[in-house]
């Protein structure tokens, strides 16, 4: 039986440096709020407004280090609150997707694109995926056992040497399956 710890992303936002010294001026860094479950990756004290046609969310995590572009990462049920209609994507690809208004400490600014709900995948070193025998991009199926049991279908196998194994779902799949605090799934097939 292969387990994997599961991770709740609660909607979040990573800034491009230009971005980030946009909204909080220049030479900002972030600060270190808590490390994540990926190697380098923390939650900022830093937070940000973000605006969409329909309504907003105040507080909204950034997430380090500063990226190249900026990217919003929301649920379906955030999307449809900001009334934008966003796909659901893997990390990164943000062509064509909807745009947003963000407001900080210093500043406000339009981003043209970069809402997305993220795809449900699991993060994996290359020596797990190797022991394993799963390949990069190959589409998983994991079972999981929360007050109300579902299976996950499609979900992405990231591989790579800076990845720690995790498994990362939204908050609106989170509540589906009736997680609550520490979780782990059960890949059934691959």
């Amino acid at each position: 039986m292969k387990q994997v710890p599961i991770g709740v992303s609660a909607r979040h936002i990573h800034l491009s440096a230009e971005h980030l010294e946009a909204l909080f001026g220049s030479s900002y860094d972030l600060r270190k709020l808590k490390d994540l479950s990926q190697p380098g990756q923390f939650a900022a004290v830093e937070t940000v407004r973000v605006e969409g046609p329909k309504g907003f969310y105040d507080h909204v995590r950034i997430l380090g280090p500063v990226r190249s572009q900026t990217q919003l990462e929301i649920s379906m049920s955030d999307s449809k609150a900001l009334g934008l209609e966003c796909p659901v994507r893997q990390s990164g690809d943000l062509e064509g997707s909807p745009g947003f208004k963000l407001i900080g400490p210093s500043g406000e600014l339009e981003v043209k694109e970069g809402a997305i709900v993220a795809a449900r995948h699991i993060h994996f070193n290359t020596k797990e995926a190797e022991q394993w025998g799963i390949r990069n991009q190959q589409l998983l199926r994991v079972r999981v056992n929360g007050k109300r049991p579902l299976i996950f279908e499609e979900v992405m196998a990231k591989v790579s040497d800076r990845y720690a194994l995790d498994m990362h779902i939204d908050t609106d799949e989170a509540n589906a399956a009736g997680i609550e605090g520490v979780c782990s799934g059960e890949i059934l097939d691959w």
